[in-house]
Order: structure tokens, then C-alpha cells, then sequence
């Protein structure tokens, strides 16, 4: 298969000291509900599955709930790092099936640190070379400093449903990070749909507005279908993907994953730069 050939050409190009710079991934929802923690969580376990090597980033700060859905607890969190408590290094945690995650923590009641996040991208640069993937699993809404987040990573994945305001407050976001970076490239992902017929129509129907509107066409990911085993994994704090490999919802997101490594899985060459270099651009500019 080509995403296995793909897995096995990027574990190649590492062992030989020719690794492709870190792909950074922002999962966004212009709403909460709809499954987007859900997503990252499982999209980063496809991944790590085929030989990739993962690190999943709750930016949920103060609220994450990453840890939650697949039953671990976090003893440190990017809380503790941000203000001051840990080092880096040490909020890296092993999730399932070989993924690493940074938990958001709770109880942050103040606003993030300008000169705290520029050491988080010198940080990051230390070890950043050790991952295929970086994924974002944003919070709800945008601040300053997430949009900073935003801006820097290689492309936006967008998660919605097919409930009108879902629709609505994904174009909301999608039309404000365009607004904000023409160039910056989106996927959409049509969540918890009843039928690959409905989920097609919700992501034509997004797809018309941004058409129409912002002049933009983002590309479709994929659709993922309303299945009971995920609300029974979530209840169990166990990842879908290891709830029930066989389930609707784990075979078409395994589908998706594979489409995304055969398609869009790498950085295009017009955005060689590195997320670090984007990130300290953001946050230093003047």
C-alpha cells in the first residue's frame, strides 16, 4: 500500500539522517462538540501505527482533555511548563500505541507569558527533529497567543459536523486564519454523519461558501460516521482506534489516514520553513 511505502520511505530517510522537517499539523472546530479532541487523539494513533513517530499537543490550556480520553493521567502538563514548574522534557508523556503527548492541564487563571512562549519554541527546537508529525489539538476559540500557533503550522484541519451551526462556526474560523494568512492550506473533515452521502453534502456545502466567499477551495479529508463503539470508548476512556479496530468509525478513519499519507501527508515545497522558525517569527515580531 502507498501509505506504508510512505511510513517505511520517512523511517528510511530518519535512520540516514535525512529526515523531512516536522510537519505541524492545528486541528480546529469553530464549535466544541464535535468530536475534534476525539479526532486528534485517533488520527495520531493511525499514524503512529503505521511507523510514525507522534507528538500530539493538547492546547486546550487550563481545560485539556486529551489525557481523558484515553484514560491516562498526566503528572505534568504544559500548565506546569509555562509557568516555570517543569522543564519541557519533562511534560512529554507516552500515550497509546507508541504516540507522546503534552497535556493541557487545568487551573491556568492567567494569560500565557510572552518572553515563556519564545522559550517554548527554542524548546521545541531542541527535539522537534525526533517527530514525523506535531499535531495541535486546539481549544475553543482563538486568543492571541493560539492564533500565533495557528499561523505557524504547515496546514489546518478542520473538523464539523452536519448541524447548520457547525457549518456556520467552521467558515467562521476557516474565513479568519484565511483572512489572517491567504496561504495557509485547510482539510476538511466531516464528523459524526449518517450516511458518506450526508457527509459529502456537509463538506460541499462548506465548500461552496469558502468558494464563494473567500475565494479559497480547501480540500476534503474525508467523512467520518456517527458509531455508537465511540461513545462507548469515550465512556471507557479508551481511543476508538483501540475501543474497536473494526468499527465503522476506526475503518474509516484508518481510510481517511491513509488518503492523507498518500496525498498531503508531507510539506508542500512552498512551506519548507520549519514551524519553529514560524512560530519565533510570530511571536517576535514587532
Amino acid at each position: 500500500m502507498k501509505d506504508q511505502a510512505e511510513s517505511l520511505r520517512l523511517r528510511l530517510q530518519r535512520r540516514h539522517g535525512l529526515k523531512p522537517k516536522t510537519k505541524a499539523i492545528a486541528v480546529v472546530s469553530g464549535k466544541g462538540g464535535v468530536g475534534k479532541s476525539n479526532f486528534s487523539l485517533n488520527f495520531s494513533i493511525s499514524l503512529s501505527k503505521r511507523g510514525l513517530n507522534v507528538l500530539l499537543f493538547d492546547m486546550d490550556i487550563g481545560m485539556g482533555n486529551l489525557d481523558i480520553l484515553m484514560g491516562r493521567s498526566s503528572e505534568r502538563t504544559i500548565v506546569d511548563y509555562l509557568t516555570g514548574t517543569s522543564r519541557i522534557t519533562d511534560i512529554i508523556m507516552e500515550g497509546p500505541e507508541g504516540v507522546k503527548f503534552i497535556g493541557g492541564g487545568t487551573g491556568l487563571g492567567q494569560l500565557v507569558n510572552q518572553d515563556r512562549l519564545g522559550t517554548l519554541s527554542d524548546d521545541l527546537d531542541t527535539f522537534l527533529e525526533e517527530y514525523d508529525y506535531l499535531i495541535f489539538d486546539m481549544g475553543a476559540g482563538i486568543s492571541q497567543e493560539s492564533l500565533k500557533f495557528l499561523l505557524s503550522v504547515h496546514e489546518i484541519i478542520v473538523i464539523t459536523t452536519p448541524e447548520p451551526t457547525a457549518l456556520m462556526d467552521a467558515y467562521a474560523i476557516i474565513k479568519y486564519l484565511h483572512l489572517a494568512d491567504a496561504k495557509l492550506p485547510f482539510q476538511l473533515v466531516a464528523n459524526r454523519t449518517n450516511s458518506v452521502q450526508e457527509g459529502s453534502a456537509t463538506l460541499n456545502r462548506l465548500t461552496k461558501v469558502v468558494k464563494r466567499f473567500l475565494d479559497m477551495e480547501p480540500v476534503w479529508l474525508g467523512v467520518l460516521p456517527d458509531d455508537r463503539s465511540v461513545q462507548q470508548a469515550v465512556n471507557r476512556q479508551i481511543p476508538f482506534m483501540t475501543f474497536n479496530p473494526k468499527s465503522k468509525a476506526s475503518l474509516a478513519l484508518e481510510e481517511l489516514v491513509s488518503r492523507y499519507i498518500e496525498g498531503v501527508g508531507q510539506i508542500p515545497a512552498n512551506q519548507s520553513v520549519s514551524f519553529v522558525s514560524r512560530l519565533k517569527k510570530f511571536l517576535f515580531e514587532r
